[in-house]
């Protein structure tokens, strides 16, 4: 007769296991009554989450002053997705569609993915639960109205600098080195001028760009915003027109569409030119000079026809030499720098670059057909590793929460000035001593945040699957999805191993190396 023994279970059966809550907070405004109300959801989230008997406070995210029409740039709300990845987050609350996302594209893509990690969001003004299937419909239409809001305000924005251009009234933003802005006004800065016309001076003198960059950082001299020189930096200077008193207006604009993107003025706007907006650093006939400079000597130093996209990425696998490309028998080859320096010094044998290509895309048609058996069991176990690393780490969610304590202070702070309960005196002092703590918790964070970043690899292979997921069967050789995705390629007696920037590893043979 069998034998039955009952096995206990080993959690009781009596114990509630409380749903990990996070809340998101944003505001669109650095102005005060916008970070008031930041400071205020902050109290709020706190409040509402520790005092409940199911759920407990994971954390809280929140971006201020920061745009909701692309997730790019909100620092916050990618790390909050980060940690759903994690698997440390049940549950999501935020104020409302338009704090999370006023894009509905964006909007829709990350409630699918929260939902597909199980994670439910609570939008709190539309009392929208996305645990209920039936919700998206209703999350679609909010999330079109949020973005049709957005989309109007952006325009009206753009009419208003439309017109202020075309007026000539116009202030930019920005102020080039060179320059302060008095009262709405460029006015010439003397000490940060004679830099300037030393800049225009040495490149007309013969010098080259990296070699004037060299020279300033070598001096000690820092840029506007405190940092080094360099090549961008110097190009921008020698290109800008401001310095002859005068202004190109729009040279840059914003898509009509969401998420908005500033692009390049390439003759898809109308740009304005207006005399006379300022005090000259140099003359017309200079500026000019230099510009014929820059085209000439662009023009000599044109990319190499034998630039390929190849070029750094393969490896020897007998010395470690990288490979360089050579022209043999009216074809592409591939061939170890050392070996090709002496057959003595490396076995090495060269390869048809052709070879490689189709190599990448037998591998790639692998990978698409089959990435749901190679590629997903492999996301989800590092997605579960790192579920358990972090499920004990309670330091850094305490010096997140302390962190979002000082802000909030800050901000409180910043309000009893405005109202004049406050001396300037007694609020730098005090926002002085915030900053220090502050900066004293950044600095633990960071140490214990080193162990965080281990998980690069999953993030790598989230940005592997997305480009697969994204591809039908490939024939031809895909230049940008090879930079994105390969690391190396390895060359060793008849194969290639393709270093993928997930830490996977895959080799292809070939038949016949040169």
């Amino acid at each position: 007769m069998p034998t039955v023994t009952r096995i206990e279970p080993t959690k009781s059966e009596g114990l509630i296991q409380k749903l990990r809550c996070a809340a998101y907070c944003r505001v669109s405004s650095n102005s005060e009554d916008q970070l008031h109300s930041y400071a205020a959801q902050l109290r709020y989230y706190r409040e509402k989450i520790n005092g409940s008997e199911t759920e407990e406070l994971a954390d809280i995210y929140a971006d201020e002053g920061i745009t909701g029409t692309c997730e790019n740039k909100r620092n916050e709300f990618k790390r909050l997705i980060k940690d759903c990845k994690r698997g440390k987050i049940d549950r999501i609350y935020t104020k409302s569609i338009s704090r999370f996302a006023r894009n509905t594209k964006e909007c829709l893509k990350n409630l699918r993915l929260l939902k597909e990690l199980g994670i439910s969001v609570f939008f709190e003004k539309e009392n929208i639960d996305t645990a209920k299937v039936s919700d998206e419909m209703m999350i679609t239409i909010m999330g079109g109205l949020a973005q049709e809001e957005s989309t109007s305000i952006s325009k009206n924005l753009r009419w208003s600098i439309q017109k202020r251009m075309k007026d000539g009234t116009y202030e930019a933003p920005s102020v080039p080195f060179g320059y302060d802005k008095i009262n709405g006004e460029l006015v010439v800065n003397e000490n940060e001028s004679e830099i300037v016309r030393n800049i225009f001076d040495r490149y007309l003198s013969g010098e080259g760009i990296t070699k004037i960059a060299d020279t300033l950082n070598r001096e000690g001299i820092k840029t506007k915003s405190n940092n080094k020189w360099g090549i961008t930096t110097i190009l921008y200077i020698l290109t800008n027109e401001k310095y002859t008193g005068n202004s190109i207006l729009q040279k840059k604009y914003s898509t009509d569409t969401l998420p908005v993107r500033l692009l390049v003025n390439n003759g898809d706007r109308p740009k304005y030119y207006v005399t006379e907006t300022h005090k000259p650093i140099i003359s017309q006939e200079v500026f000019d000079s230099v510009r014929r400079l820059l085209n000439q000597r662009k023009k000599a130093h044109k990319k190499s026809q034998f630039k390929s996209v190849l070029t750094s990425f393969v490896k020897c696998g007998y010395c470690g030499s990288s490979y360089r490309r050579k022209r043999q028998n009216n074809k592409w080859i591939w061939i170890c720098k050392k070996h090709d320096t002496g057959a003595d010094l490396c076995e090495a044998k060269s390869v048809d670059e052709e070879i490689i290509k189709q190599a990448f895309i037998r591998l790639c048609n692998k990978l698409i057909l089959h990435h749901r058996e190679i590629l997903l069991p492999l996301q989800r176990a590092l997605q579960e590793l790192n579920a358990k690393k972090f499920s004990g780490n309670t330091k850094i969610l305490d010096i997140r929460r302390d962190m979002a304590g000082l802000k909030e202070q800050k901000h409180v702070i910043a309000r009893l000035r405005t109202k004049g309960f406050l001396d300037e005196q007694k609020y730098n002092e005090q926002l002085t001593a915030l900053d220090s703590k502050f900066s004293r918790l950044e600095r633990e964070l960071n140490k214990l945040s080193r162990a965080d970043d281990e998980d690069e690899t999953l993030e790598h292979l989230d940005i592997l699957i997305d480009c697969i997921e994204q591809k039908s069967v490939m024939t031809d050789f895909d230049e940008e999805l090879f930079g994105t995705v390969v690391e190396k390629i390895i060359v060793r007696n008849k194969t290639l191993e393709f270093n993928l920037i997930s830490g996977m590893k895959l080799k292809e043979n070939f038949e016949t190396p040169t």
